[in-house]
């Protein structure tokens, strides 16, 4: 399927109709999205953090604030949009918070893992899957930017979005099933950045 087919309705999916019901009480409060995307982002940083520890504490810890952070990152663009505050400036700066803590995320993990039995294997692992992450995330938003409206890189399915993904790695990290998510992802990432990388050259000899 090819992007200008990919239209959706943005926040359509379930987890922006929940987190929207939770922000509504902030409108006509001094509370702005720029607020929200701070706390995700020094949540997100906080979650890593408890990863690279490698500890169950660790682990538990960074899952809850994890799940938390995730949730604002939902919250900022959905207070943006119900309350008219959205803006370019904004955007930017909730996109930058989302590259840095997802692309944060595999390299703590691969941290963390150390003491696994992926051993320091773990360590480029999370590097690999840190950086093609970087890439998907980078090259998907300048083809979103070089299409039209309401056209996603990649569009979800049965009321999901691609990146609720993510929040599926808090409950991964209390069972312990962080070192299977790291190869799948350490695998499957640098696929999925090469075939955004030559879509976007298509659409710009296009």
């Amino acid at each position: 399927m090819d992007l200008i087919e990919r239209r959706i309705v943005i926040g359509a999916s379930w987890t922006h109709l929940l987190v929207r019901q939770l922000v509504r009480p902030l409108l006509g409060t001094p509370v702005t999205p720029n607020h929200l995307t701070t706390l995700r982002l020094v949540s997100g940083l906080a979650a890593c953090a408890c990863f690279s520890l490698g500890t169950g504490s660790g682990m538990g810890w960074g899952g809850a604030i994890w799940l938390i952070s995730a949730l604002l990152d939902r919250a900022d663009g959905e207070l943006a949009r119900i309350g008219n505050m959205r803006s370019e400036s904004g955007h930017r700066y909730d996109y930058y918070s989302d590259v840095l803590v997802n692309t944060i995320f595999f390299v703590a993990i691969g941290l963390g893992l150390r003491n696994s039995w992926l051993g320091i294997w773990s360590i480029p692992l999370g590097l690999l899957a840190g950086a093609a992450l970087f890439f998907c995330m980078w090259w998907s938003e300048m083809l979103e930017r070089h299409s039209g409206p309401n056209i996603r890189a990649y569009g979800g399915r049965w009321g999901f979005d691609p990146d609720d993904a993510l929040m599926l790695m808090a409950p991964f990290a209390w069972l312990d099933w962080l070192a299977p998510i790291l190869i799948g992802a350490a695998a499957v990432a640098p696929i999925v950045a090469v075939v955004t990388g030559m879509r976007l050259l298509r659409l710009r000899a296009a």
